[in-house]
């Protein structure tokens, strides 16, 4: 259990929330003192909990015990969590959430044949496959005319939070202003990651790497957000192709911990006519 990191999450989850966003059914403890901040106050997520104030102040100062699975997922609903956040919620206490089974290795995963091949056939759409460190593990043709030809790279530099570090080893780059949502969507990623596995020295590289680097991403892991963000708009600039609008999406591989990364373009765009002619 990490108590400081489990405090921390607490406490943000907590300044989060606006007491106008609680049902109105929802019953606060009386009193009227000003509100020092916009969020809740302690007690206010206590009583929608259940629990004891002084407990629950104890679990956001890092001094209480092991909470109980009947406890967090009191404290899930009070904080009105998504299932990403009950799920780091749970580790960060110690407990693996039911049905996720116990983290392996990251580079312990192997790449399905059948996920190869599904790369393979998806044509002029560029698609690669990555893991929970997002180092992108498989390629297709499409995806390496559009970004970079991975297989030049050294395998500790085929990584999405590393490649955009380092823009200029990539055919594409951001358009101003448009690097924003990757770097708060890789902080969710790689923040997701690190619950499941406390103490892997490459992810913590990573994220003090791109912390330094991005104030977005800096941000956006301080307020431990872990919520998925499946599809990104990305602005790209390719030396070919000109300037790209596209969406890339993000789908979990059943039965793994690899996502398929794909970018796709509105239909009738010229953006999607530049990637017919990756193919």
């Amino acid at each position: 259990m990490s108590r400081g990191e489990l405090a921390d999450f607490l406490r943000r989850r907590r300044e989060d929330l606006r007491p106008e966003q609680l049902p109105a059914t929802a019953v606060h403890p009386p009193g009227r003192r000003a509100r020092r901040t916009p969020g809740l106050r302690r007690e206010e997520v206590a009583a929608l909990a259940g629990v004891s104030t002084n407990y629950y102040e104890r679990l956001e100062q890092a001094r209480a015990p092991h909470p109980s699975p009947q406890v967090l997922a009191a404290l899930g609903t009070a904080l009105r969590l998504t299932a990403e956040e009950r799920d780091h919620l749970a580790r960060l206490a110690g407990q693996t959430p039911p049905g996720t089974g116990t983290a392996t290795d990251i580079d312990a995963t192997p790449v399905p044949a059948d996920a190869r091949q599904l790369l393979d056939r998806l044509g002029p759409m560029p698609g690669y496959l990555v893991n929970e460190r997002q180092d992108i593990l498989a390629w297709n043709a499409a995806a390496a005319a559009l970004l970079t030809d991975f297989g030049w790279l050294p395998a500790e530099e085929r990584n999405t939070v590393r490649l955009s570090i380092r823009l200029g080893g990539t055919l594409c780059s951001a358009l101003a202003g448009a690097e924003g949502e990757f770097a708060r969507q890789s902080a969710a990623q790689l923040r997701a990651a690190s619950a499941r596995h406390p103490g892997e020295r490459v992810l913590g590289e990573l994220v003090n790497e791109f912390a330094a680097h991005s104030p977005e991403f800096a941000a956006s892991w301080r307020n431990h957000e872990v919520r998925a963000v499946p599809t990104l708009r990305k602005l790209l600039h390719h030396p070919e192709l000109g300037d790209l609008d596209l969406d890339c999406q993000t789908l979990l591989l059943p039965g793994t911990d690899l996502r398929l990364v794909l970018y796709t373009a509105e239909p009738g765009t010229p953006s999607a006519a530049a990637l017919a002619r990756l193919g």
